[in-house]
């Protein structure tokens, strides 16, 4: 894989956030759809995501022509706001230019659903972010993984091969959508989520 160097000086006016679990152990679980997406964003773009700091690993780069830092944290999701919020100050980011990518159990697999600002409902990542930025308003990118019989042994499990299919084409589509967001094309990612959605 060839990476590009940031430029010289480069300073994000993004973080984008995928929220997950770290750990071999969770890699490709429900819980970690968020890391996925990030994973696809960095390949597509060629960002490597490496460098350790607060908590969290990141890759500095730009998104057709968007610069933006890509952040896994490196937390647990419970604790997820420990890593963003020190580094959305540090790269004087204000919460709005926060994109945050994460799970959601009360969408079907495979949906999904983008947002400007809302209640962290039952997500302790959310909870974790509501707490540490210290406000609601930040957008987000649910990605749907649905419900089992228990919410934790779900979350952490991995998905059926169907399930896996169908969740790899929405991270494309959650990937494009985040795109659009980037370039404050909002209704436009609003668009591409909602073909998305139709088309399942």
């Amino acid at each position: 894989m060839f990476w590009k160097k940031p430029a010289p000086g480069l300073r994000p006016r993004w973080l984008i956030v995928g929220l997950g679990n770290p750990g071999g152990e969770y890699r490709g679980t429900r819980h970690n759809v968020g890391f996925d997406l990030i994973d696809l964003l960095a390949e597509q773009h060629k960002i490597k995501v490496n460098r350790a700091k607060h908590r969290a690993l990141t890759g500095l780069g730009s998104i057709n022509d968007v610069p933006v830092l890509l952040v896994k944290p490196l937390t647990f999701m419970n604790l997820s706001g420990q890593a963003v919020a020190p580094l959305a100050r540090e790269n004087e980011i204000l919460p709005e230019r926060v994109l945050v990518v994460a799970d959601d159990l009360d969408l079907p697999t495979g949906k999904l659903r983008l947002r400007d600002n809302g209640s962290p409902g039952g997500h302790n990542g959310h909870k974790s972010l509501v707490q540490y930025l210290k406000t609601q308003t930040y957008p987000r990118l649910k990605i749907g993984i649905g419900r089992g019989e228990t919410n934790i042994d779900h979350v952490l499990g991995g998905f059926p091969p169907d399930e896996r299919v169908t969740v790899d084409k929405a991270i494309k589509a959650a990937a494009r959508a985040c795109e659009a967001v980037i370039q404050d094309r909002w209704q436009d990612a609003l668009t591409r989520v909602d073909d998305w959605n139709k088309s399942q």
